[in-house]
């Protein structure tokens, strides 16, 4: 009887006014920030409307809220009270103006974590272009608790309040939803990343998809972020394109899609965020992203804070992907630099300009046969997981979990024996050893005042100490390890974590 009565009450309700909605990303089985943040909801009604907005598990309600509309606004927002994963739920909005009253529902909602998905094409690739893509489409329907939703690709020189399209509202995971198209809905580094999380939390995820391949950092940030690192001229993608020929080329004007596809979601109350991008900028003001990239993390931290009326964490966890590979015999330092660069040149994250941060290194994935180009490696699983370990111990707090590979923590040069003694922070596997992993920059004796980087061979190594050698050099000001595009063959860099799961960063040290 109450199930009959349920089933009667929603369809009296759903019949709307067309003034009288939800913003664009709220719909049916969506998840909402869990407890102990609390989910924003907002929309559009009439100037001068009383909104009511009622969240029921079953017949029972859960929160009530109100707000009146003065006279000079159509939109309204309520922040409901915090809520513990689970669900489901259903949520009621009611509008009383000028003596009537318009009811609209949202059915099917769960609590949970809300993660934002964001990049170029390497986030935008689909699980239908990845490997073993039948058998992760097929278990998609085995994940019911985590829902899916992506925004459409929109440009915008103004910063919208809502966004303009939407591809896939929430959804329930599905082999179509999934497998949309190439380079469309749904992001497999994304969702392979929601499933891990899901997997270990055995409670909801929210993913939210907002990425657009060929775009570069300065399109994703606001106006003030690139003003932060001295570009406040748009960048005309129309007079230069980028050397390498993505499958899909983006919008990269400054401001654009952070207009259009990040600047919308504010409002929302999200638990963290995950990014795949820079390709683009090894075009594109290269040096300059050791400045652009942690001011996109540090703004949109700042922005969403402010748009969820501080819901969201003013730190939340910020994850991204070291860039993998693309040219394997290219002798251009583009690609080593814009690695380096996304750690703000320090090599590793967490650190000091990019707190609350976790990387998955991916320079040991290269794929030179893949049909999208050798750009787009299919191995997304381990650049998920990577992302995982990372989460698990940045966003969730687990301090016994490795999420890093070895790096350096002390280096010393011995002059005596002509060689460097590099000492890990942790115990080394070996996997595969080149003449050329390690370079250092010193004069070369065999040419007068000729200062370059060289390669400098492996001598030994032990269980966390790499020594290698000087001979032939003079002067030595630095070293560096895995610094080209295509530093290694798939899954053999020279040193892993001891289990073999994360690869060792690349790092520079100048002395």
């Amino acid at each position: 009887m109450k199930l009959t009565g349920l089933l009667l009450f929603s369809s009296l309700v759903c019949i709307a006014d067309s003034n009288f909605r939800f913003a664009s990303y709220y719909g049916d089985h969506m998840v909402l920030q869990m407890a102990p943040s609390k989910a924003g909801i907002w929309g559009y009604a009439e100037v001068g409307a009383h909104i009511t907005v009622s969240l029921f598990k079953g017949l029972e309600p859960i929160t009530k809220k109100a707000v009146w509309l003065n006279e000079d606004t159509a939109i309204w927002k309520v922040i409901l009270d915090p809520v513990s994963h689970g669900g489901p739920y259903w949520l009621l909005a009611q509008q009383h103006y000028k003596e009537e009253d318009t009811n609209i529902t949202l059915h099917d909602i769960l609590f949970g974590d809300v993660w934002l998905c964001s990049g170029q094409s390497n986030m935008e690739m689909t699980v239908s272009q990845i490997y073993n893509a039948s058998k992760e489409l097929s278990e998609a329907v085995n994940y019911p608790n985590i829902r899916l939703f992506t925004a459409a690709l929109e440009a915008s020189q103004t910063e919208l309040q809502d966004l303009a399209k939407v591809d896939l509202q929430w959804s329930v995971p599905t082999s179509g939803n999934l497998g949309h198209g190439d380079f469309s809905y749904f992001s497999a580094v994304c969702w392979l990343f929601g499933r891990y999380l899901s997997e270990k939390l055995q409670y909801p995820i929210g993913l939210v998809e907002s990425s657009w391949g060929g775009t570069s950092v300065e399109a994703w940030s606001s106006k003030r972020a690139l003003k932060n690192c001295g570009l406040s001229q748009s960048w005309n993608m129309e007079t230069e394109r980028p050397f390498y020929g993505e499958a899909i080329t983006g919008p990269c004007n400054s401001s654009i899609l952070w207009n259009a596809m990040i600047h919308p979601l504010l409002n929302m109350t999200i638990k963290g965020a995950i990014w795949y991008q820079g390709e683009q900028n090894t075009n594109m003001n290269t040096d300059l992203y050791n400045c652009t990239f942690p001011a996109l993390i540090e703004d949109w931290r700042k922005s969403f804070h402010e748009g969820s009326e501080k819901e969201t964490e003013r730190f939340f966890p910020f994850g991204f992907v070291q860039l993998s590979t693309y040219q394997k015999s290219t002798q251009k330092d583009m690609f080593p630099e814009i690695r380096w660069h996304q750690t703000a040149d320090y090599g590793y994250v967490p650190n000091p300009k990019m707190i609350n941060t976790f990387m998955a290194v991916a320079m040991d994935l290269c794929d030179e046969q893949s049909p999208y180009g050798s750009i787009h490696p299919r191995d997304k699983q381990h650049v998920a997981y990577r992302l995982y370990l990372g989460a698990r111990a940045i966003a969730y707090g687990e301090t016994d979990i490795a999420f890093q590979g070895p790096f350096p923590d002390t280096i010393n040069i011995s002059e005596a024996e002509s060689c460097i003694y590099i000492i890990y922070d942790q115990d080394l596997l070996i996997t595969k050893l080149s003449e050329d992993v390690f370079e250092v920059f010193c004069k070369n004796e065999m040419i007068e005042d000729k200062y370059d980087w060289v390669p400098a061979p492996v001598m030994s190594v032990f269980s966390d100490i790499v020594i290698v050698s000087l001979k032939g050099c003079i002067n030595v000001s630095g070293i560096r390890y895995a610094w080209s595009d295509w530093p290694c063959d798939y899954a053999q860099c020279p040193f892993y974590s001891i289990d073999g799961v994360l690869p060792a960063p690349m790092f520079l040290k100048y002395f």
